[in-house]
């Protein structure tokens, strides 16, 4: 495993990160709460990322209706304070928790979700307390001051944002040097060989500001596993027979990123001893040093062999611009 510090903070983190957004449900939608995996299978997962190194896991309240942040609460409860003190723990808030709750970022609301937050977790600090979306009806100094007065109380020890654009993360930084205020210091965005090219200016923006950046969904919801084909048959279970929206770009451009997966298919058969695509396209990620972690989400504990086989490859930048060119532009 490879571990890297987060912005300026002094936490240091797995570079692959547990997204623990199965545990009780399907990432935060509603209709999906209780699905997803139960207690006992979510805490096999955690087991196995921790054989392989893993010490970062990632979730946030509405995850399962609270159900991943329990699940990951009474997996700790097995293990000593020394073993938790070796983690990373991050959740995020912004979105309901249930039916009929308010969503958002304004500091009475982020003031009260923390404490449920570590209730459920069963600590009294949270590593790194993220929001989730950006909150369009609140405004940015009330969210940062709240998520300052978090850290400086000791219930956060840093804070970042999830789904941010340039403009919104560029706007964060001036106010919160113009508070002289704590500032985000982890951006989590969508991010993988199909989608690269719109995180390019945040990934700059990040390294200018040497802020940490963690792609979430860098197999772009199966897309880079192979275990889609040509004719859309998809497999039960998987994310586009539950939750396809985010991911009908690909439908719409099916044919060329088909032709591209052969073709990737050809590259790891010539120089890396057929790693699996699904492999490969975590290695693409992890051989860019801009980027701190990316957020895997496996459902089974053996969907963590393409992290082995990721973090035992080494791409030069002759390999990264040939998979990088090899997908349609989104």
């Amino acid at each position: 495993m490879q571990y890297q510090k987060i912005g300026e903070s002094d936490i240091e983190i797995s570079r692959i990160i547990l997204g623990c957004g199965s545990f009780g449900g399907i990432g935060s939608a509603p209709e999906f709460f209780n699905q997803g995996e139960n207690e006992e299978q979510a805490h096999e997962i955690l087991d196995a990322a921790i054989r392989l190194g893993i010490t970062t896991l990632d979730t946030a309240d509405a995850y399962g209706g609270g159900r991943s942040e329990l699940y990951i609460g009474s997996w700790l409860k097995k293990y000593d304070e020394s073993f938790r003190n070796r983690l990373v723990l991050s959740s995020k808030t912004y979105n309901p928790m249930f039916i009929g709750d308010s969503q958002g970022l304004s500091k009475a609301r982020i003031s009260e979700k923390i404490e449920g937050t570590l209730n459920r977790l069963g600590v009294k600090q949270l590593d790194m307390y993220l929001s989730h979306e950006m909150d369009t009806e609140t405004s940015l100094e009330e969210t940062l001051t709240c998520f300052d007065e978090l850290q400086q109380s000791g219930k956060i020890r840093a804070h970042g944002a999830s789904n941010i654009s340039d403009e919104q993360l560029e706007n964060s930084i001036s106010i919160c040097g113009n508070l002289g205020i704590s500032r985000y210091e982890w951006v989590q965005n969508s991010m993988s060989l199909l989608n690269y090219r719109e995180a390019e200016n945040m990934l700059s923006l990040c390294s200018k500001h040497d802020l940490g950046f963690t792609p979430y969904s860098p197999l772009a919801g199966g897309w880079l596993t192979g275990k889609y084909q040509r004719g859309l048959k998809y497999e039960q279970g998987s994310r586009m027979t539950q939750r396809p929206e985010p991911y009908q770009i690909y439908v719409e451009h099916q044919d060329g990123i088909f032709d591209g997966l052969d073709a990737m298919k050809k590259i790891s058969s010539d120089r890396f001893g057929n790693i699996s695509i699904a492999g490969l396209s975590l290695a693409w990620l992890l051989s860019d040093p801009r980027i701190t972690g990316i957020v895997v989400g496996p459902r089974k504990s053996e969907h963590l062999e393409p992290v082995r086989e990721a973090l035992n490859v080494r791409l030069n930048e002759t390999d990264r611009i040939d998979l990088a060119t090899l997908f349609p532009v989104l």
